[in-house]
């Protein structure tokens, strides 16, 4: 039996300990909801910033291949605005490919210090070359470096190779600031199922879920059990 394990390899003593929902989390009432959930995104998300939730734009994108079988990775939000999510890869990246063959995608937020989680299901979008490379030329120049070289999620010989493809990506960027890489490219995600979950300390979680059958249609909005 390991230090921290069982006889099995497990780590079940170690999750025992672990508190759920220890801190003060928000409350939620339903009934108060809007008819439209881009709102009540909107007010969540201002809600976990003004509380101090840690980087309450990250984001969970969950993308299928060729497959059918998903990959997930954690993301940063670049906006949210009323045609939906925001956030930009390079169009060769895992990601990037599967979205190209397969644009169904899931987003999740998780927000521990409010109990709180947002699940977005829908599809998304390759923004006009005009606002990807608006998007890419905003960013700060470390974060162009690294778009600029690419070659997300290939295989890696050396560490030294990340340091040596920065350096040739700045000095590029230094003698032409205005350069944008031809697959840099940001995405929008347009929900057609969104849910929130608000948690309860006596697992009485409360679930609010807006639905609608295509991007261009009302919203239906319904309960959940926990």
């Amino acid at each position: 039996m390991s230090e921290h394990g069982d006889a099995h390899g497990g780590i079940r003593e170690l999750l025992r300990g672990l508190p759920v929902f220890a801190g003060p989390i928000a409350e939620f009432d339903p009934s108060t909801a809007p008819e439209d959930p881009a709102r009540l995104f909107t007010d969540w998300f201002a809600e976990a910033v003004a509380a101090g939730v840690r980087e309450p734009h990250a984001m969970t994108v969950a993308t299928v291949n060729e497959r059918g079988e998903p990959s997930s990775r954690v993301v940063i939000m670049k906006d949210f605005t009323l045609e939906g999510w925001w956030f930009a890869t390079t169009t060769g990246s895992r990601k990037g490919r599967d979205l190209a063959r397969n644009p169904a995608v899931a987003l999740s937020f998780y927000w521990g210090e409010q109990g709180r989680q947002i699940r977005v299901r829908g599809f998304a979008e390759l923004a006009d070359p005009d606002r990807c490379a608006a998007d890419y030329l905003a960013r700060p120049l470390e974060s162009r470096v690294a778009g600029l070289h690419g070659r997300q999620s290939e295989p890696l010989t050396d560490l030294t190779d990340i340091h040596r493809a920065a350096d040739e990506s700045r000095a590029r960027l230094e003698a032409d600031p205005d350069l944008v890489p031809s697959d840099w490219g940001l995405y929008r995600v347009a929900a057609t199922e969104i849910e929130f979950w608000q948690a309860d300390r006596d697992r009485r979680h409360t679930r609010l879920r807006y639905t609608r059958p295509t991007v261009d249609s009302g919203w239906d909005r319904e309960l959940l059990w926990p």
